[in-house]
């Protein structure tokens, strides 16, 4: 426990609470914008106080859609943010997996070389290789599909040098005793591997999922069509209205909507998160 006189307890439970409301205040504004009349946004400041049309606008937003934007139904692109993001989130725990655990237990030549080439494309900003990823998923007619969408991003070199890292510190006793007991490969990484490295892999869930939540660029480029749009991309295209005024109450509607899902993610994993950030099981 961390200690201090009753005045430093104090100034930390304010700068606490200074912390929250620097967090939430936006979150508090933009969702009572959403509750307010198209009219009372446009004419005056935002008042603290949600207003009476908070019911209308989320139902319109959830079922109707932006018709001006181009926006689907949000259901729907919540419905497919939610699936991109769990599939950027298992593909990039599983392939990083799958080659750190290649890296570490199987001698093959060009191995540290293989790992290097991984661990180059660090230094590769996405924007640097995302117009030769467009005309890979081009040629491969993956445009406007979820495969175009979910697989170009699954590689992660992170991912992979932290797993690589952990096998490391893996005692080489225990992949010895393994296979005296006749475990082959994948059974050593699937009753013993990952066992050890669940908090590892539920810290690299939360942030990879927020990843994938938040993608806006690659979505906007291999998508056309509305029925693929993310949240995100719905709320641009709903910002987007050439030759009118946005609808400002259902844009923060849609941006109050799209924080709940991560938001869930983060505080049911909270836990597991910090453990795996700070702890490893050995």
């Amino acid at each position: 426990m961390v200690g201090g006189t009753t005045t430093e307890q104090v100034i930390r439970h304010i700068a606490l609470l200074l912390g929250v409301a620097l967090v939430l205040g936006p979150i508090w504004i933009a969702f009572v914008a959403s509750t307010l009349d198209p009219a009372d946004i446009l004419s005056r400041s935002v008042p603290l106080v949600p207003g009476g049309h908070g019911v209308q606008t989320y139902t319109d937003v959830l079922v109707k859609g932006h018709a001006r934007g181009g926006a689907p139904p949000l259901w729907l692109m919540l419905a497919n943010s939610l699936f991109v993001a769990v599939a950027i989130a298992v593909g990039k725990i599983v392939i990083s997996l799958l080659s750190a655990f290649a890296i570490v237990y199987f001698r093959f030549p060009g191995r540290m070389l293989a790992f290097w080439l991984i661990f180059i494309t660090l230094m590769l900003p996405v924007e640097v290789r995302i117009l030769p990823t467009f005309e890979v998923i081009a040629h491969l007619g993956l445009v406007n599909t979820y495969w175009g969408l979910t697989v170009p991003l699954m590689a992660s070199a992170t991912a992979t040098f932290l797993f690589r890292q952990f096998f490391l510190t893996v005692p080489r006793e225990i992949a010895d005793a393994a296979r005296l007991d006749g475990a082959r490969p994948m059974a050593f990484l699937w009753h013993i591997l990952l066992p050890m490295s669940r908090t590892s892999i539920a810290a690299l869930f939360v942030i990879l999922f927020v990843y994938g939540w938040n993608q806006y660029l690659w979505p906007l480029l291999v998508t056309t069509e509305p029925r693929y749009y993310t949240i995100v991309m719905g709320i641009q295209r709903m910002m987007a209205v050439p030759d009118s005024t946005p609808t400002w109450h259902t844009i923060m509607a849609t941006a109050t909507l799209a924080l709940l899902p991560p938001a869930v993610v983060v505080i049911l994993m909270r836990r597991t998160f910090v453990r795996g950030l700070v702890d490893s099981e050995k």
